[in-house]
């Protein structure tokens, strides 16, 4: 019975004093504009949704940027509420990351949620003093989805207002005219 006392407490004090071969800080886009040197060459994680272009590269990777504000899940023209501005980050990684993926958001469409982990470069001296987050890892969290585009009765008829009085204005300068 000592002997397994023993071993357990051993094995406890292992365990405690241990500390994870690499760890990952979770973090997002607002707090690495804060202070983006705080996490300068550490492996973060962040969720977020793929926008703009995947700028595929010569070298066999990819450019593109990943915004974590609360567009990324709820975009306002899918019923989301205006939130402040866009936040994200630029992301950097293997070209096979991003070969199957959705295509990224833009107005009509949302991109793909992904979860990234990587290392955070802040004025990386190798490209130019560039600060992104080099992708080892990413996880589709929900796929890109084409967004709703629906136009309100209101809307409507102002327009078509709107394009009356246009014609009538046209048709009395015409009159006055000749």
């Amino acid at each position: 019975m000592r002997v397994v006392a023993t071993l357990l407490a051993a094995l406890t004090l292992l365990t405690v004093g241990a500390t994870p071969a690499f760890a990952v800080d979770m973090v997002d886009a607002a707090t690495l504009q804060e202070i983006p040197q705080a996490f300068s060459g550490k492996q973060i994680q962040i969720t977020g949704e793929l926008i703009g272009d995947y700028g595929f590269r010569d070298d066999g990777t990819v450019w593109t940027q990943l915004n974590d504000d609360p567009y990324a899940t709820k975009p306002l023209r899918d019923g989301g509420r205006l939130s402040g501005s866009n936040i994200g980050i630029g992301v950097h990684g293997d070209a096979g990351l991003f070969e199957n993926l959705d295509p990224p958001g833009r107005y009509d469409r949302a991109g793909p949620l992904v979860t990234v982990t990587g290392t955070w470069r802040f004025h990386d001296p190798n490209r130019s003093g560039e600060t992104y987050l080099e992708i080892q890892t990413l996880t589709v969290d929900r796929a890109g989805v084409p967004l709703s585009q629906s136009m309100s009765t209101t809307t409507l008829i102002v327009g078509v207002l709107f394009l009356f009085a246009a014609a009538g204005v046209l048709v009395s300068a015409r009159s006055r005219l000749g």
